[in-house]
């Protein structure tokens, strides 16, 4: 293994010129992306934990052990008709059952999914393909993502994580239809409704309690803009699916592994244990935390604080007897209550059954301290002024810990110049929790980058897929960073005149249609559309149309 090849290198690619570019949001104002903009804390796909910033984590947050076969969320339930590939020069769409449907052809099977059903159709295809050995670092959501994608598009894929178990911690995520749909195509969707709750309002409210904003029949209006609902789920939930999923598909999983260096020549990883192996492809998705950054980067560049911490906690029904705050988990709807320097966010998970409720406030945490558990009475006395509803559920509160929300600057490449490794998720583009995006991020990086997979035809085209990768990920993740600032701006804006024309904006559209610019970019009528209407797979049939990577791929 050559020294300069390794983890002391700087490997920074090129952006390339091929292939479509994804545009950036819109409504960008040129805020600079190297600036306190985003978190691996608590809305990214995998929570690194320790005391100090860059501990490496123990466990990860599953909620079964890699052993098990089983899989609650199994697409295999009820009759499958088989079909084969498409053989014309337009593999995309197919007529089945009388209907135009959406016929894959990736790799070495073709996934059809009934959108109206969500039924899941795996058809064997033949071995012409090339077929790569692909190693992810990191089992969170975009390593998962990431294999499920790589698999269902032929490749074999080995995921090596440095947990020694798979615990079940965490809270609610918020799953929005850019991602949802994704699941639904990977045959995810179907089981985790069951267990997932979709809200029927979005509600905004001044820290007092007072409505600015409420939007009803948010669930059927989601559905009918975007085609995919907007849920809120349980990390373990979702992550157990996509786990599940991944097995069901042939992933291998390797607990304990922790990956020290990289040798980008090969490529080759090399773990804690002494270990190397190689691979045709790496992908890093080992967090805010990498440890594939700094060797990709060749400085250590550890997260830094943004200023703000959170509180987090997930009430259970069972144990409210307060038949308001239970009609209020029971009937899910999303809420948020905005305040001077801080906002809380509370939704239903599972099917109404439980309330997540998450406190972003001004951190205090020590210096170097990422993570420890917090003071119930201080946390109520920060909020003792707000929502006396808000306080009731405090109330019931005997434990909560407290995260220093994080952020790293924008990485000027996502791949290296060899073409043979690539980031995913938090490790390129960590994110605040503003906008509920970190998860749902790293499961558009997952999609796009093994589509992208899935039309090679020759292993010489995958430096050439790669950066077709970056350039239809790149700048949307980073625009999506930087609204995630503006909108924790918006939302933590300090009482004064800017509060007061925030609030009247709110309230001047009350119960109407709404009107861009919009202080909540959640319901946003420019902002929505853009962050919710991304389809992955759109995205990538069209480049591929336009310049396909390996010639015949089409």
């Amino acid at each position: 293994m050559s020294e300069d090849s390794r983890c002391t290198k700087s490997e920074t690619g090129g952006e390339g010129s091929s292939g479509k570019t994804m545009k950036p949001s819109p409504f960008d104002n040129g805020i600079n992306l190297n600036q306190p903009s985003s978190s691996g804390e608590v809305d990214g796909e995998h929570e690194e934990k320790g005391d100090k910033r860059g501990d490496k984590v123990d466990e990860i947050e599953f909620g079964w052990d890699d052993s098990s076969e089983s899989n609650m969320f199994s697409e295999k339930d009820g009759d499958v008709t088989q079909t084969e590939c498409p053989t014309s020069e337009d593999p995309f769409e197919v007529s089945y059952n009388g209907m135009k449907e959406r016929l894959e052809r990736s790799g070495n099977q073709c996934l059809y999914v009934d959108t109206t059903s969500e039924t899941v159709v795996e058809v064997p295809r033949s071995n012409t393909a090339v077929e790569l050995d692909i190693i992810v670092v990191g089992a969170g959501l975009s390593g998962l993502g990431a294999a499920i994608a790589s698999a269902l598009s032929g490749h074999r894929v080995t995921v090596y994580e440095s947990a020694t178990e798979l615990r079940e911690i965490g809270a609610g995520l918020q799953l929005t239809p850019n991602s949802t749909k994704i699941l639904q195509r990977w045959g995810v969707a179907k089981g985790l409704l069951k267990v997932a709750a979709e809200p029927t309002s979005l509600i905004v409210h001044r820290y007092t309690g007072k409505i600015l904003a409420q939007e009803d029949d948010f669930d059927t209006k989601i559905r009918a803009r975007y085609g995919a609902p907007f849920i809120d789920v349980h990390r373990v939930d979702l992550q157990m699916a996509l786990y599940g999923r991944a097995k069901e598909l042939g992933v291998e999983f390797k607990l304990g592994q922790k990956i020290v260096d990289v040798d980008f020549g090969v490529p080759e990883i090399s773990t804690a244990s002494g270990h190397r192996v190689r691979a045709d492809l790496i992908v890093a998705a080992d967090g805010i935390w990498s440890q594939c950054r700094t060797c990709f980067t060749k400085n250590s560049d550890p997260p830094k604080p943004t200023g703000d911490l959170a509180y987090r906690l997930v009430i259970d029904l069972d144990k409210v007897t307060d038949d308001d705050l239970r009609l209020w988990i029971s009937k899910p709807k999303v809420r948020f209550w905005i305040g001077p320097g801080a906002h809380v966010v509370g939704y239903s998970l599972r099917g109404g059954n439980q309330y997540n409720i998450v406190l972003l406030v001004p951190d205090d945490l020590p210096q170097g301290v990422s993570r420890q558990a917090g003071s119930v009475k201080e946390m109520r006395e920060l909020f003792m002024n707000w929502d006396p509803t808000l306080n009731r559920f405090l109330d019931l509160v005997d434990g909560v810990e407290k995260w220093k929300l994080m952020h790293r600057s924008e990485l000027p490449s996502w791949v290296n110049d060899e073409g043979n490794f690539v980031f995913v998720g938090d490790a390129c583009h960590p994110m605040l929790p503003y906008l509920a995006q970190g998860a749902n991020s790293a499961i558009e990086d997952g999609a796009v980058l093994g589509l992208l997979l899935g039309t090679l035809s020759r292993q010489e085209d995958l430096p050439k897929a790669l950066m077709r990768y970056q350039q239809l990920r790149k700048v949307r993740g980073d625009s999506i960073v930087k609204e995630t600032f503006k909108q924790r701006d918006s939302f933590h804006m300090p009482d004064g005149p800017e509060q007061e024309a925030r609030d009247a904006t709110f309230l001047s559209q009350l119960g109407k249609e709404l009107r861009a610019p919009f202080p909540s970019r959640w319901t946003c009528p420019e902002v929505q559309p853009w962050l919710y209407g991304y389809d992955a797979f759109k995205e990538v049939e069209e480049s591929i149309r336009t310049d396909p990577i390996s010639k015949g791929t089409l």
